[in-house]
């Protein structure tokens, strides 16, 4: 089974997976951007607050790609539990904001480039938090992490819950970590049973 954790930055998904590596040891936990270098290339593309959101959106895409042939299928074909902090569905939100006024359509734009070749997650748990608390939390340090840019990713998230609602789980990450971690966990629980 392959679940992803999902929200905007600042909403708690990387604290919510390092819990979930002592609560599935056996599983197999990645992230996006992964460490490879194409990962490495998104990275720098999050600091150039001048890169082009097209050519970011391609950037995220190989990677994910890569890490579909490199982790996600091979562990998934071995039968095991893979955990994903972020996945196809951070490309939709994120980069369907961002290129909003490039393209037309840009949430079913961003859908449709991965169709063809990417694995749909069985579970997603949506950590759901104001934006203006992301991007506190984050520290608003750079072009993802802004309030009002948040706002919209928030807004492309609600339109993937719509669309996929037996998919989605959403969790109040305003809540205190603890909390949030156990309605995690027990929602993992729930779809594995």
């Amino acid at each position: 089974m392959l679940v992803t954790l999902e929200g905007l930055d600042g909403s708690g998904k990387t604290t919510v997976h390092e819990a979930l590596s002592d609560t599935h040891p056996d599983a197999t936990l990645t992230r996006e951007p992964t460490d490879s270098w194409y990962g490495e290339a998104v990275s720098r593309s999050i600091a150039d607050d001048d890169a082009d959101p097209l050519a970011e959106l391609f950037l995220y895409t190989a990677d994910h790609a890569d890490h579909l042939s490199r982790v996600v299928r091979p562990a998934l074909e071995a039968d095991r539990l893979v955990i994903s902090d972020r996945y196809s569905d951070s490309r939709y939100a994120y980069q369907g904001a961002a290129l909003e006024g490039v393209i037309d359509r840009p949430l079913e734009y961003v859908r449709g480039v991965h169709a063809p070749f990417t694995r749909p997650p069985d579970l997603t748990i949506y950590l759901d938090v104001e934006p203006e608390t992301g991007a506190r939390r984050s520290g608003a340090t750079n072009k993802f992490e802004q309030s009002a840019y948040l706002e919209r990713v928030r807004e492309n998230y609600e339109r993937l819950i719509e669309a996929e609602p037996g998919r989605f789980v959403r969790v109040d990450a305003s809540r205190s970590p603890e909390a949030v971690i156990e309605r995690v966990e027990g929602a993992i629980s729930d779809r594995l049973d």
